[in-house]
């Protein structure tokens, strides 16, 4: 990921709510306790949220929901898999909602560089540095959510240190960063593929399937288990470099109980803005499924191709818990408010984003099709390397826990990437 010698792009417009920068009770002293007390009481102009890879499919709409919950943000993004274009439409989609609710519209900011650009990033972490008392590093940035990392399974596969390069030894450097300015409330952008082959195995993928510490819980028949830290049959280096990062983020939250870290394991986002201004429109070839149905839907593809229609479900075809993307936007606000609050059970703690119902592939292309009116060509196609036959959320921990639930259906995906297509002009068809 190559930084990007542009200027930081900045709307300077101000919130004065700020986020809650609590932090969980912590074993020192009664000093240092009335210490951390008289430094949260620093007067400052407000807090804010960094959101690293901020312009991505994920990102573009977790900083959008951020700014409409009247967070500051500053995007910290390179440009190599998204364009500064959607930087425009968040501000102006915020600028709009908030117009419309006579709210102040917070402050966003863009900051182009590569998260691991070390001599990029200290200057931006200067500048939200607090007064310091005693050397107790302060930050105004109240929270970070880290989207920044490769993503393609396949593309793991044929480059594994690419992956590990940027997912894990970035990661590492990044957090060390933080620590030393003392930001150490982080959201971290984890994955279903954690689960490994467990997803083929009829077992509800709760999170206890895949922990980095003992852990007692109760299995299917409800009788007391004790499970051991560890992962079961990861297919791919990219599931892989998440399933390591969450360990190494879990020892650091262990070795410091300042920091407070929640894993979110997403299953498969879909879907865009409603208003058809954000999409999924990467830099890079598309390999989710619903991005490359809407390149056969463009003319840019003469068919789909269905990895594996002899997988052991309902038609063949795999099945995949698909998320609405606003609705996992939230969800990252969501933990985000709780870790500030304080209301975590552990300092660490990893959550599914899920529904907790799945669709097959053929599913998905039967509702696009009902939505748009016409065929969809496709074929049958080998499975790829790396690939599950199955792989649905349990949701209920993000749903006790978080209180946050998804809200939207498939079919309304579906409907918002028409809408983004039209909007856009990138359909030739009205969907």
């Amino acid at each position: 990921m190559d930084s990007h010698n542009q200027s930081d792009v900045s709307t300077p417009v101000e919130n004065d709510s700020p986020v809650s920068v609590d932090t969980p009770a912590t074993e020192s002293s009664v000093l240092f306790d009335n210490l951390d007390e008289l430094l949260r009481r620093i007067p400052s102009e407000s807090s804010y949220v960094l959101v690293t890879g901020g312009l991505g499919f994920i990102g573009s709409h977790t900083t959008l929901e951020l700014l409409k919950a009247n967070c500051n943000v500053i995007v910290l993004d390179n440009l190599s898999n998204s364009f500064d274009v959607v930087f425009d439409r968040i501000n102006f989609l915020a600028q709009e909602f908030h117009t419309q609710n006579g709210s102040p519209m917070p402050s966003l900011r863009l900051h182009p560089h590569d998260y691991r650009d070390a001599k990029a990033l200290q200057p931006l972490l200067e500048e939200y540095r607090l007064p310091s008392r005693w050397g107790v590093a302060k930050s105004k940035i109240a929270g970070v959510i880290h989207f920044a990392a490769y993503k393609a399974v396949e593309e793991s596969i044929r480059h594994p240190l690419k992956y590990y390069a940027n997912n894990v030894s970035g990661l590492i450097d990044f957090t060390t960063n933080l620590g030393d300015f003392g930001i150490k409330t982080f959201i971290f952008s984890s994955s279903a593929t954690v689960y490994g082959t467990l997803a083929n195995s009829g077992l509800p993928l709760k999170e206890e399937l895949c922990v980095h510490k003992e852990e007692i819980t109760l299995d299917r028949d409800g009788q007391t288990q004790t499970v051991q830290p560890g992962c079961t049959g990861i297919t791919n280096p990219y599931g892989r470099t998440k399933w390591i990062c969450e360990s190494i983020l879990a020892d650091l939250a262990a070795s410091d109980p300042e920091w407070t870290v929640v894993a979110l394991r997403y299953f498969n986002p879909v879907g865009c803005d409603s208003s058809g201004l954000l999409g999924e429109d990467p830099r890079q070839t598309p390999t989710n499924l619903l991005p490359v149905v809407v390149k056969v839907m463009t003319g840019q593809y003469a068919e789909l191709q269905m990895f594996g229609t002899d997988w052991e479900t309902s038609d063949g075809t795999a099945i995949r818990d698909f998320i609405h993307v606003t609705d996992l936007a939230r969800g990252h606000i969501a933990a985000l408010s709780t870790a500030n609050e304080g209301k975590l059970r552990e300092n660490f703690r990893t959550f599914n984003l899920g529904t907790g119902s799945g669709h097959s592939v053929l599913e998905v292309v039967n509702t696009m099709e009902t939505v748009i009116d016409r065929p969809i060509p496709r074929k049958a196609a080998a499975r790829r390397a790396g690939d599950v036959g199955s792989c649905v959320a349990v949701a209920k921990r993000s749903r006790d826990e978080l209180q946050w639930t998804t809200e939207k259906s498939l079919k309304d995906a579906c409907q918002d990437i028409c809408t983004f297509l039209n909007v856009s002009g990138l359909s030739s068809k009205q969907c």
